[in-house]
C-alpha cells in the first residue's frame, strides 16, 4: 500500500469530535426556540471551533478549511441571534436585515476556501512549469 496516511492524536479528534456535540447542540437549542442554552451554546461551540483552528495552523488545507468553519459557526450563531430577537427581517442598515448580516461571515469562510484552492491551484501549476523548464 503506497497511498499516504493522515492521523490526528486522540485527544485531537477528542476535541473535535465534543465540538460536534456543542454544535449540535446550539442548532437544536436553535430548532426548538431555547434562547438561553442556544446563546450559551455559541461560545463552547465557537471557542472549539477557533481551538482546533489554531491547533491546525502548521497545516494550510487543515488550517484554511477549520477557518472557513469558525466564519461558518459565526455566521451560523448570528443568524440564530437575529431569528431569537425577531430582527432577522428588519432592516439595520442600508436596507440589509439582520439575517442578510449573516452573509459577511460566510462570505468570509467562502473566500478563505477560494483563497486557498486558488494558492494551491496555481502552486501546483507553478511547480510543473519550473519542472519542465
Amino acid at each position: 500500500m503506497t497511498d499516504a496516511l493522515y492521523t490526528i492524536p486522540l485527544k485531537h479528534r477528542k476535541t473535535e469530535n465534543l465540538h460536534i456535540v456543542f454544535w449540535l447542540m446550539k442548532d437544536i437549542s436553535w430548532c426548538m426556540l431555547w434562547r438561553a442554552l442556544g446563546i450559551f451554546m455559541i461560545a463552547p461551540t465557537l471557542g472549539a471551533a477557533i481551538f482546533i483552528t489554531w491547533r491546525a495552523r502548521a497545516n494550510r488545507t487543515d488550517f484554511a478549511h477549520n477557518l472557513a468553519v469558525v466564519f461558518w459557526i459565526s455566521a451560523n450563531a448570528w443568524w440564530m441571534i437575529t431569528e431569537f430577537f425577531e430582527f432577522d427581517e428588519t432592516p439595520l442598515w442600508l436596507g440589509i436585515s439582520g439575517r442578510q448580516f449573516s452573509m459577511i461571515p460566510f462570505l468570509l469562510g467562502a473566500a478563505v476556501l477560494i483563497w486557498h484552492y486558488a494558492g494551491a491551484w496555481f502552486g501546483r501549476r507553478a511547480a510543473f512549469a519550473a519542472q519542465e523548464s
